[in-house]
């Protein structure tokens, strides 16, 4: 078991670090890829997502989600005396994944003066502010990507080409549903992040708007055990 919970720690940790490193680059000033937009924002993820799953994949399940972890034990296909070390795993990674982005674009964060960008860098936030419309985005994208990660464990998938499919779902997702929150999907994502945020020195960074932060937490995880409920009634 802690085998596989370094598993998730360390993908998890890829994970971020790749994910909001393609945000930081896209959001932050004086960044050679500022402004390179939502295509560019989508599809990093989905690399992130892809390499941090092959980073995981040879010590243990790589859920990389507390959301997957605790729909799949709902589901009872995951052991839930693994789903706590698994958690902590993830936050860990997640928190010295944003960490790592922080220190990578070090120079950038002083010149960047929109604290809603730097936010946006460690964590999500919705396009128009509704609680009850963001935590539904949040539990249908997460609902669907549970739903469709039990599906690949149905299909012929092989273990090398699995996590190519997992990233084009995530870059998918993305595309068709993460407009309106930013696509969370994925608590650890999200809170590990948030609280970098929160703590690291960043001049002029702004709150790390906690207000809205149960939204990405609770929403997938609700929703993460839907799609998987869901997919074992049918």
């Amino acid at each position: 078991m802690m085998t596989q919970a370094l598993g998730e720690f360390i993908g998890t940790l890829i994970l971020v670090l790749l994910g909001d490193g393609v945000v930081a680059g896209v959001s932050l000033n004086k960044s050679k890829a500022q402004g390179a937009g939502w295509l560019a924002i989508a599809l990093g993820w989905g690399l992130a997502v892809t390499l941090g799953v092959y980073s995981a994949a040879f010590l243990g399940p790589a859920h990389l989600n507390p959301a997957v972890t605790l729909a799949f034990a709902f589901a009872g296909r995951f052991p839930w005396a693994s789903v706590a070390p698994f958690i902590a795993a993830q936050m860990l990674g997640a928190f010295l994944g944003a960490a790592l982005v922080w220190l990578q674009y070090l120079p950038h964060w002083r010149e960047t003066e929109d604290q809603a960008a730097i936010l946006g860098t460690f964590a999500t936030a919705p396009a128009i502010r509704s609680p009850l419309a963001n935590f539904f985005s949040e539990a249908l994208g997460t609902a669907v990507l549970t739903f469709m990660l039990l599906a690949f464990t149905k299909g012929k998938w092989t273990a090398g080409l699995a996590p190519i499919g997992v990233g084009a779902l995530i870059t998918a997702i993305g595309f068709s549903l993460g407009g309106t929150t930013g696509y969370a999907i994925n608590p650890a994502r999200d809170l590990g992040p948030r609280i970098a945020h929160a703590v690291l020195p960043i001049a002029g960074k702004g709150d790390s708007d906690w207000g809205y932060a149960w939204i990405p937490v609770v929403g997938p995880v609700v929703g993460g055990t839907i799609g998987a409920l869901l997919f074992n009634l049918i």
